[in-house]
């Protein structure tokens, strides 16, 4: 197996038919099916189910299309690291998890320098863009203190968050500036989904994980959640950062108190080889605090 082969790989789960596929790729199809199977054999697992509408990923090729982008973005990263010139700063700065005013700034300083410099934001909990900067994928993660500083190396950021509920405008508890856990327990949530998130909502409120009223959960924040409370699904619990991103005129924010408030820091793995690009944009940033 070779990135050659991955590649050929990537590009029949994205166009979901050998046909297109190959027509991509500029190679003949008996060619690009031929690659496909033998790609089968060599790891010993059926990688697509094929019907005549085109083919789907089993569970063995969902794996393998999540390594293989993992292992594309390295070697480009890596291409591009190798061909560096301090001058003539260029290529990405990857960075997962949250926003942060002040990374976006010092992206921006080093672009007005450097047009060639781009910004790659990768949106997941923390646990998917932590897998991410271990392998290698990601140089930066954007995460909530404390970090496992065993593991990382991370620079504070100054902005400061606060937990609360998102809900419609018109809901009883909106009539209140600050929301207790009396308050909260027993009304159905949307909730992050990750498991250490939910267990510590649960202390807020004295409750066990499971008798918490769990609606929905959800991994990444994005507009259509505020569909989920609009349709009265439940309140979504998250940060004010998040609750202003998704917000609409008939939803409202309330925070939690006593207050709950987290720090974000800026993380990157220990004892790091960074390119000039990437210790460029560290210098711009600690420079920025």
């Amino acid at each position: 197996m070779d990135i050659r082969v991955l590649r050929y790989f990537l590009a029949v789960a994205r166009e979901g038919n050998v046909t297109r596929a190959a027509k991509s790729l500029h190679l003949a199809q008996p060619s690009l099916s031929r690659q496909l199977m033998n790609l089968e054999e060599e790891l010993g697992k059926q990688l697509f189910v094929r019907t005549k509408r085109g083919i789907t990923l089993t569970e063995e090729g969902i794996l393998l299309r999540k390594r293989a982008e993992e292992i594309a973005a390295l070697l480009k990263k890596t291409e591009e690291e190798l061909t560096q010139e301090p001058e003539t700063l260029h290529g990405e700065i990857s960075i997962g998890g949250g926003q942060s005013g002040l990374v976006l700034k010092a992206v921006e300083n080093l672009r007005k320098r450097h047009p060639g410099i781009r910004l790659r934001q990768v949106y997941g909990d923390a646990t998917e863009v932590r897998e991410l900067l271990d392998h290698g994928s990601l140089t930066f993660c954007i995460l909530l203190e404390p970090v496992d500083s065993e593991k990382y190396e991370f620079l504070s950021l100054p902005e400061t968050d606060e937990w609360g509920l998102l809900m419609l405008r018109d809901d009883p508890l909106a009539q209140k500036n600050v929301l207790t856990t009396e308050d909260i327990r027993g009304i159905p949530l949307i909730l992050p989904q990750r498991p250490e998130l939910q267990k510590k909502i649960a202390g807020w409120v004295n409750a066990a994980p499971e008798e918490l009223n769990i609606a929905a959960t959800f991994n990444f924040i994005y507009c259509g959640l505020a569909q989920y409370v609009q349709s009265g699904l439940g309140k979504i619990l998250m940060f004010r950062s998040q609750a202003d991103f998704i917000r609409t005129r008939n939803l409202c924010f309330r925070p939690l108190g006593p207050a709950e408030t987290v720090r974000h820091c800026i993380a990157w793995k220990r004892f790091p080889v960074f390119s000039a690009l990437s210790r460029r944009f560290l210098e711009e940033l600690k420079s920025l605090l």
